[in-house]
C-alpha cells in the first residue's frame, strides 16, 4: 500500500533549519518544565504505599478524607479518582512498621460508615526499595543509549551513531517533558514506556539510516542532502502506514484499557509521534551538518570490496594448489 508514490523526491533537508528550531524549543521547554514542575515519582520509585478503592456508587471522597483525617496511620494520605467516580486511590508517602499490620484491614476498618466498598489493590514499597529501583531504572536508560550507540557505529559508521542518540535524547527528552506538564506519576510502567520508546525510534532512524546507505552506494548523486531527501521519501509510505498503525493500537489501549495503563499509554503516544518525526527531521539533517563525505565514503567501499576479491582470489589459488 503506498501514501506517497514516488515521483519525485520531497525537498524534506530544505525544511530541516526549521524542524532543528521547533526541536530545540520543544526540547528546551522539556527541560524547563522538568527543572520548574520537577518529575512526580510514583510508589514504585518514591516508595510508600498505594490503595485502591472501588464503592458501588460514586465515591464519598470528603466523607473519606473526613474518616482518614482523624487516623494517625493516614497522616498526608492524598484520596483521588481513579479511572471512574466509583473507585478511587488512597496514596501514602509511608509503610507500615510493623511487619503484623495490614493496611488493608485498617482502611476497611476506618472507612466504615462511608458506604459499600471493597479493598481492589494494596501496593506497598519501602523508600530504600523505591530508590534502588529508580538507580536501576536510570542505569538501564544510559546503557540503553550507549549500547545503541555501539551497534549503530559498529554497523554503520560513527555519524550515523551520534546522529541517532541525538535524535533518541530528543524523543526522550519531550517525553519526560510531556510527562512532567500533566503530572504523570513516574513509575515502572512508564519507563517500561521510555525503553520502548528508545527502540520505536530507534528501528525507525536504522531503516531511514539504510536506505540513505543504499541510496549513497547504488546513486551517482555526489550531494548528500538530495540523496537523503530521495531515500526518506522512499520510506515516507512504510514510515506512515507503520506509525499509524502503532498509533491506533496505542490510542485504543489509552482511551480504553483503563486508569492502571493510562501513563503507560500516553507515553508511548508521545514518543511514537516523536519518533517518527525525529526520524526524518532530527537524525537526517545532523548526519548533512556533519559533513559526511559521500565520495571518501564510497572509496572506502570500493577498497573494502576490492580486498574481498583479492582475498577470494588467494583463496581460489590455494584450493586449485597454486600458491
Amino acid at each position: 500500500m503506498e501514501f506517497f508514490k514516488y515521483t519525485r523526491p520531497y525537498a524534506f533537508m530544505g525544511k530541516s533549519k526549521a524542524a532543528i528550531v521547533l526541536s530545540l524549543l520543544m526540547v528546551l521547554g522539556s527541560y524547563f518544565l522538568l527543572g520548574t514542575k520537577g518529575i512526580s515519582y510514583g510508589v514504585d520509585f518514591a516508595g510508600g504505599t498505594i490503595v485502591q478503592v472501588k464503592y458501588d456508587t460514586a465515591a464519598p471522597i470528603d466523607a473519606m478524607r473526613g474518616q482518614l483525617g482523624g487516623n494517625p496511620a493516614f497522616d498526608g494520605a492524598s484520596i483521588t479518582e481513579f479511572g471512574s467516580p466509583e473507585e478511587v486511590i488512597i496514596r501514602l508517602k509511608t509503610t507500615s512498621q510493623s511487619v503484623t499490620t495490614d493496611i488493608g484491614d485498617l482502611t476497611r476498618d476506618a472507612l466504615q460508615g462511608t458506604g459499600n466498598y471493597e479493598i481492589r489493590r494494596v501496593d506497598i514499597v519501602g523508600p530504600k526499595v523505591g530508590s534502588e529501583l529508580r538507580e536501576k531504572g536510570i542505569m538501564a536508560m544510559v546503557l540503553a543509549i550507549l549500547g545503541i550507540l555501539v551497534y549503530v557505529a559498529f554497523r554503520f559508521e560513527w555519524r550515523f551513531a551520534v546522529a541517532s542518540i541525538a535524535a533518541l535524547v530528543h524523543d526522550v527528552s519531550i517525553a519526560l517533558g510531556a510527562i512532567a506538564l500533566f503530572g504523570i506519576d513516574v513509575n515502572l510502567d512508564v519507563l517500561a514506556a521510555l525503553l520502548t520508546i528508545l527502540g520505536y525510534s530507534l528501528n525507525d532512524t536504522i531503516i531511514v539510516f539504510d536506505r540513505i546507505r543504499e541510496g549513497i552506494t547504488e546513486s551517482k548523486e555526489t550531494d548528500l542532502g538530495s540523496v537523503i531527501d530521495e531515500s526518506v521519501t522512499r520510506t515516507l509510505s512504510r514510515t506512515t502506514l507503520t506509525s499509524l498503525t502503532t498509533f491506533f493500537v496505542v490510542l485504543t489501549l489509552y482511551l480504553f484499557g483503563g486508569e492502571i495503563i493510562n501513563s503507560f499509554a500516553f507515553t508511548l503516544l508521545v514518543g511514537i509521534v516523536v519518533g517518527t518525526y525525529s526520524s526524518i527531521f532530527v537524525a537526517s539533517p545532523i548526519l548533512l551538518w556533519f559533513g559526511f563525505d559521500i565520495k571518501g565514503y564510497r572509496a572506502k567501499l570500493a577498497e573494502k570490496a576490492k580486498r574481498i576479491a583479492e582475498k577470494e582470489r588467494m583463496r581460489a589459488q590455494f584450493e586449485q594448489g597454486m600458491v
